[in-house]
């Protein structure tokens, strides 16, 4: 069967017009009844169309792409669907909608997407509208290790119930293997917000198959569950001797992967857990590793191979939690409750012994880790470079060790061989257009895509101008890149280059504190229609980066508090403020 072609997104059309080319083209395909308006394959003739609007909040471009592939399957089963960005759709469009799924990501504690944050503010105003005509789904993606996990999908379906809207199917919370609850979500969602008859037998589980299988296999080459065996070309610590920080930077080769990148993009790591935890366990269940086990895959292999690469020794499911819990005297809590690490579970109650198999159906999967790439393909052909942070600290008496950083820093070295796939991150592009300025606010290791930008703004000769805010803790130890920003400065490559120490001197100065120095240029560079970036840790600094934006917003455009942040939304709606924090 032929592919439906989808006109890209970047393509000179509005929505409505993409989706009636789509629609056109794969009626001429399937030379079947054409319908202009659903995205997805031609419906059957003589079939009432339903409609129905899909939202995605994104940040990294995850639940864009499902929201893009629900379109496509809804289109099959009796609906004209349309995928709409939320920074897009007001609450007022809402209001009129009769049918809506909402597949959105949370990022930072508990936060909403920055593309879905004005309309999650909206929906819980206190002039916010009745939604009695409309009848919603809700898909959560998130990741488990974080407390708010999934918390903005579960604040959209609660505030939509709240106010009058009809649930039609109930929510799933999705974590990052998303692709069986998805499936079954989304097949769910459709009976319950009226497939037609014809194909309302969508719910069977050979359907649900596959289309996990379409989630889960790239068209072509590797991804997520078929990962390109990089090797290792270089790892070098880009602190200077005396650093309290050890930042890598790590270089991968790909030729012979077929895969290619766009800066901006993130690369999906797969490590292995540290040998010395990995045989302290062994020990304690009295264990020789040669047992044999199941693995995530619905393969079979040794526990001590299992424990290594296919399941995580960090956060205990609870489950696991439940299993080992010893409850006090008094009831209530446990030893295992305020522990951090499957270690501390397992070593408070060595006496619980389980078998071999038992023990891992307990364990989480072990998930690969997105690291933002610090290169452009253009300007290192072959190759994808990372920027690595080593985590190492100690807690309830034992050292802890990241399990990804330290698996890079410690374990690998070149030659060595590590599974890896690309994770498009559509939300943080280049702009278009080569000669619009860009400002870029990355402390840490959040320069990495920055280092990225400018490499690729070199390659291609863009006439854009360049301003950078960099920071961390001293000048002396931990000027990331030093070189290669100080001859970009030099021939003005980079215009501006703006570097924050916090320890250097007796008041910690921080990026932000040199936006807001700079807060009339860096306005100026706004009017003059600059993109802005930002990349770092999401509970503090990108917070305290977006204030100081308005602030600064604020100070030099002479606006109010709220015309500041109405600003600051244009800016989001537009896609000329982008953020890639973790």
């Amino acid at each position: 069967m032929q592919s439906v072609p989808v006109i890209p997104e970047s393509a000179p059309f509005t929505l409505e017009q993409r989706a009636w080319l789509n629609g056109f083209v794969a009626g001429l395909l399937s030379r079947g009844p054409v319908n202009p308006i659903a995205a997805g394959a031609a419906a059957p003739a003589k079939e009432t169309l339903r409609p129905l609007t899909i939202l995605f909040g994104s940040q990294t471009g995850s639940s864009e792409s499902l929201a893009k592939l629900a379109a496509k399957e809804a289109g099959k089963h009796g609906f004209a669907a349309i995928v709409m960005d939320m920074v897009k759709f007001s609450i007022a469009k809402l209001a009129q909608e009769k049918n809506v799924l909402i597949i959105t990501s949370t990022y930072g504690d508990g936060d909403p997407p920055d593309n879905a944050k004005a309309l999650h503010t909206a929906l819980h105003a206190p002039d916010a509208p009745r939604l009695t005509g409309l009848r919603y789904s809700v898909c959560g993606l998130g990741d488990t290790n974080y407390i708010q996990f999934c918390q903005c999908g579960k604040n959209f379906d609660a505030q939509l119930e709240k106010l009058g809207a009809t649930r039609a199917s109930a929510r799933v919370d999705c974590d990052l293997d998303y692709e069986a609850k998805f499936a079954t979500w989304l097949k769910a969602a459709l009976a319950a917000l009226g497939s037609t008859e014809a194909t309302a037998a969508a719910e069977t589980q050979s359907e649900i198959s596959n289309l996990k299988s379409e989630l889960s296999s790239p068209a072509t080459g590797h991804g997520r569950k078929n990962p390109f065996p990089a090797p290792l070309l270089c790892s070098r610590v880009l602190n200077a001797s005396g650093s309290a920080k050890e930042v890598r930077h790590v270089e991968f080769a790909l030729e012979g992967s077929g895969l290619v990148y766009e800066t901006g993009d993130a690369l999906g790591v797969f490590p292995q857990n540290s040998p010395e935890l990995v045989a302290e366990l062994l020990t304690t269940f009295g264990c020789d590793g040669e047992e044999a086990v199941p693995v995530p895959n619905g393969s079979t292999t040794s526990l001590r191979h299992a424990l290594t690469a296919h399941y995580d020794l960090g956060k205990p499911s609870p489950e696991l939690v439940s299993r080992f819990a010893a409850p006090t005297s008094g009831g209530g809590a446990t030893t295992a409750t305020v522990v951090l690490h499957l270690i501390d579970v397992v070593l408070a109650r060595p006496e619980t012994r389980l078998a071999p198999v038992d023990f891992v159906r307990l364990l989480r999967p072990l998930q690969p880790r997105l690291y933002s790439i610090s290169s452009s393909l253009r300007a290192h052909p072959g190759q994808v470079h990372l920027t690595v942070g080593a985590v190492r600290y100690e807690a309830h008496g034992r050292a802890r060790h990241g399990v990804c950083s330290t698996f890079l820093a410690d374990r690998c070295t070149p030659g060595s061989v590590v599974p890896v796939y690309l994770h498009s991150n559509r939300a943080f592009k280049l702009p278009a257009d080569p000669a619009a300025p860009i400002i870029m606010v990355g402390p840490g290791t959040g320069i990495a895509p920055f280092r990225a930008f400018l490499q690729e703004r070199r390659a291609i000769g863009a006439k854009g101008k360049n301003w950078l805010f960099f920071g961390d803790q001293r000048e002396a130890t931990d000027f990331l890149y030093r070189d290669e920003f100080l001859a970009w400065q030099r021939d003005d490559h980079l215009a501006r280059l703006d570097l924050a120490w916090s320890r250097d001197q007796a008041e910690k100065i921080y990026v932000q504190n040199r936006m807001i120095e700079q807060a009339a240029e860096l306005y100026a560079w706004l009017e003059a229609g600059a993109y802005f970036y930002v990349c770092g840790d999401a509970s503090r600094m990108a917070k305290d980066v977006d204030a100081a934006l308005h602030k600064v917003v604020e100070r030099a455009g002479g606006k109010s508090a709220a015309q500041a942040a109405d600003y600051i939304q244009s800016l989001q709606a537009a896609k000329r403020y982008a953020r890639d924090v973790y």
